[in-house]
């Protein structure tokens, strides 16, 4: 029997703080709040998405060691291969999310082991019976992930497999600079960015500028607009504009990684891009309906 082609996704594993304020912030004093803790990160999300999409994923990062059977057991749980690797001297990354009341969050983060990440840890056969390499922008913004994950980039264009990236982070763009991020991610088939990442990477406001200029890097954009739902381009002519679906608005933590793993569903499989973007703002939306930024287990 063939062994079914699997999406491989390569980006930073964290432990989710999330704080929901109960009532106004009072500075320099108590503040009733909600807290959660959850596994998260940007690519470890992605990952738990595809697999409850029932996409089959294979998923690399690196933690802190006395976290690892924690984080493979959450992955595992929704089927994803999981390849993780243990940091004896550095923890595991932590982000606080501070959610307000209309959902939006704001994140402080400590990114931790994920800087750690290195070529050892993602060998050539985690490409195997791959049918698309996807990259978290976050392993972009510091060399020596950097390094690693590029050499594995590499590795899956000379074998022909498709590549993917989601840049991630608006502070980490501005970081690394804009040009520096196009010609890292050249040859990516595919880049899904929010309004704000392709307002910064193109220096155009309206989504329409914003695709044209980045049609020029990638065949493929799938913009997120968050509330407005989405606007997918092909370097072929093509638009669909996609209106968000409705939904509650809980927490917006990781409805990006859930639209990613929605537009990936059926775009692994030959799906048409009205398809695939149906499939994304669908899933944003379950994901946005709920606490935390993995799908809930069923």
């Amino acid at each position: 029997m063939t062994r079914p082609l699997v999406v491989v996704v390569v980006g930073d594993v964290i432990n989710d703080i999330i704080v929901r304020p109960q009532e106004l912030i009072d500075v320099g004093t108590d503040t009733t709040s909600k807290i959660e803790r959850s596994p998260g990160g940007s690519g470890a999300n992605q990952a738990a998405w595809l697999a409850a999409l029932r996409t089959p994923v294979r998923f690399a990062g690196r933690v802190g060691a006395p976290d690892a059977a924690y984080h493979r057991e959450a992955l595992e749980q929704f089927g994803v291969d999981t390849w993780i690797t243990c940091d004896d001297d550095v923890a595991t990354g932590t982000i606080v999310v501070l959610v307000a009341p209309d959902g939006e969050r704001s994140m402080f983060t400590d990114r931790g082991a994920n800087l750690g990440l290195r070529a050892a840890d993602l060998p050539a056969r985690l490409l195997d019976d791959a049918r698309l390499l996807h990259v978290s922008g976050y392993q972009l913004f510091e060399p020596g992930a950097r390094s690693a994950v590029r050499h594995l980039w590499a590795t899956a264009l000379e074998a022909g497999i498709p590549t993917s990236v989601d840049p991630a982070s608006l502070a980490g763009l501005r970081a690394v600079g804009c040009q520096s991020f196009l010609e890292w991610t050249s040859g990516a088939q595919l880049v899904f960015p929010n309004l704000d990442e392709g307002r910064l990477l193109t220096g155009r406001d309206e989504p329409e500028a914003i695709v044209t200029v980045l049609l020029e890097t990638y065949p493929l954009v799938a913009l997120k607009l968050g509330a407005a739902g989405a606007l997918v381009a092909a370097a072929d002519g093509r638009r669909v504009p996609m209106a968000a679906q409705p939904a509650e608005v809980v927490d917006s933590t990781g409805a990006g990684d859930a639209f990613c793993a929605g537009f990936l569903t059926p775009w692994v499989r030959g799906g048409d891009l009205q398809e695939c973007a149906l499939y994304a703002v669908r899933a944003a939306a379950r994901a946005t309906g709920q606490v935390g930024a993995r799908p809930r287990m069923s």
